[in-house]
């Protein structure tokens, strides 16, 4: 639905894009993310038509966005501070895009009751923004959002306002509901595990480029570059001679006493010791700090770890869990 190609921007001297190429598909849940400065929300405001870029395109449909203005795009952007007009009951921030348009009354009416039906808001209708809690208020603003029907639903860090329990629950309900209204979405997040449990798939950015693009499981198991490798979950890069080998502290294995070299499994193998253990309900971290190595190897463990600090102990893992990055250019800079 949205093809974005060589997108090029800048703020001055700083290049905030540098020939990002993104395709988005009908219907789905797509992420960004990456580290703030990363472009993110630079690309997020060029879809919305708030910023013009340098270089490139991006069409909908096959039919170029870029000229449409900004009112007259079929994209909504809900902003991180939620952008709520404080004088205003829920519903009348809710029916306010649709009056400005004009449409008949009884048809906002039946639009409104019928988003904040699908948002849980109904006995909410008459409050204002203050007598809600920071859920409620994010649900607003999402109602309001929807209720015109944009073909792009653009969101800017969405949950970064909500405490830890309340952002879970959201989680939950935004994907219900981009599966119920059948919008397609595309979140701006820095948080891995939101864009991880929300997208079908995520874009990730760094100094201005799109690093990789996949499927939260795929992004996960098979980073591509150093960088996805180490910002998408914990990882362990151990250096080699043609790059890097990653491997996820939960595919380590644990045991006592030395070992040397690889096993007749193909796998890696190493030996250290215990500097620091940490329970985490339900799992236990351990970072294990191993010759030669600059920083420790980072293991986890279902349940409590019976290794404690400054125990000597044996590290492996199979062949499949070991991925392979080949050295290349730091991205952001030019070869």
């Amino acid at each position: 639905m949205i093809e974005i190609k060589g997108i090029d921007h800048r703020f001055g001297r700083t290049r905030a894009l540098d020939g990002v190429s993104l395709d988005i598909g009908e219907g789905e849940f797509c992420a960004l993310l990456g580290p703030s400065g990363c472009g993110k929300t630079t690309l997020l405001r060029i879809l919305a038509g708030f910023e013009t870029p340098d270089a490139g395109t991006v069409t909908l449909d096959g039919k170029d966005l870029l000229t449409v203005a900004p009112h007259r795009r079929p994209v909504n952007l809900m902003f991180q501070s939620f952008a709520l007009f404080p004088h205003m009951s829920v519903e009348r921030n809710v029916a306010y895009g649709l009056e400005r348009e004009r449409l008949p009354r009884r048809e906002v009416r039946e639009r409104v009751d019928a988003v904040l039906a699908t948002v849980g808001l109904t006995a909410y209708a008459r409050r204002r923004p203050h007598e809600l809690s920071g859920g409620q208020r994010q649900r607003v603003a999402l109602a309001r959002a929807i209720v015109k029907r944009p073909r792009l639903l653009l969101l800017d860090e969405p949950l970064s306002a909500l405490d830890k329990q309340v952002r879970a629950q959201m989680q939950l309900e935004l994907k219900r509901l981009q599966d119920e209204v059948g919008i397609t979405f595309l979140v701006v997040t820095h948080d891995q595990e939101e864009a991880m449990s929300l997208a079908d798939r995520i874009a990730v950015m760094n100094a201005g480029r799109i690093e990789q693009t996949d499927a939260p499981v795929a992004l996960y198991e098979r980073p591509r570059t150093a960088f996805v490798a180490g910002f998408v979950g914990a990882n362990n890069l151990l250096p080699g001679p043609d790059g890097i080998t990653a491997v996820r502290p939960e595919r380590i294995h644990i045991g006592d006493g030395d070992c040397h070299g690889d096993d007749d499994g193909g796998g890696g193998r190493l030996t250290g010791t215990v500097v620091d253990v940490s329970f985490h309900g339900g799992t236990s971290h351990l970072a294990v700090r191993v010759p030669h190595l600059d920083q420790s190897v980072l293991v986890a463990v279902q349940g409590p770890s019976r290794a404690v600090s400054g125990e000597r102990v044996s590290l492996s893992w199979p062949p499949e869990a070991a991925v392979h990055i080949p050295a290349g250019p730091i991205v952001g800079e030019d070869p």
